[in-house]
């Protein structure tokens, strides 16, 4: 497109400013990609499943800060912020998931998707002493989840 705008600015300058103020226009709206920067800046927002729930988590030196700690049984967004001066990353342990986001410098976020059932999680930073430096907290996990993403059956577990 660009190449038949020029194409057209070399042909006749009235036309060719008409097409370079489409073309700042098709720019200023994204194309129509849908990949647009305030999509980026919104994402961790929209985790993609409409049943999963946010839980920001701040990584600060030796600290893991979550926004809440007591949650129920179901589909977590953990979005992790590193506000400190070195790199550190968090790692979510218990009951069979072992799982964690890249390595952030100081700065970055990731998100963290994990479905959590009744028990104790350990969230940490796995760099590496931080964790023994105490940069971690637990997670408590109880009840049923609130979401309706899931059936119970009579014993209480969601499929």
């Amino acid at each position: 497109m660009a190449t038949m705008l020029m194409t057209f600015m070399r042909r006749d300058v009235g036309t060719g400013l008409a097409a370079g103020a489409l073309a700042g226009i098709l720019v200023a709206c994204g194309g129509g990609t849908g990949s647009g920067g305030a999509s980026a800046l919104s994402a961790p927002e929209r985790s993609g499943d409409p049943g999963t729930i946010r839980v920001d988590v701040k990584l600060v030196d030796y600290r893991v800060e979550p926004s809440r700690s007591t949650l129920k049984a179901g589909v977590y967004t953990f979005v992790a912020r590193n506000a400190a001066n070195q790199d550190h990353a968090l790692e979510i342990e218990g009951h069979g998931l072992d799982r964690r986001t890249k390595t952030l410098a100081p700065g970055e976020s990731a998100n963290l998707t994990v479905k959590l059932k009744d028990g104790k999680y350990e969230a940490y930073c796995p760099i590496d002493s931080h964790k023994e430096l105490g940069m971690k907290t637990v997670l408590t996990v109880s009840g049923t989840s609130s979401q309706g993403g899931g059936t119970n059956t009579a014993d209480g577990h969601g499929h």
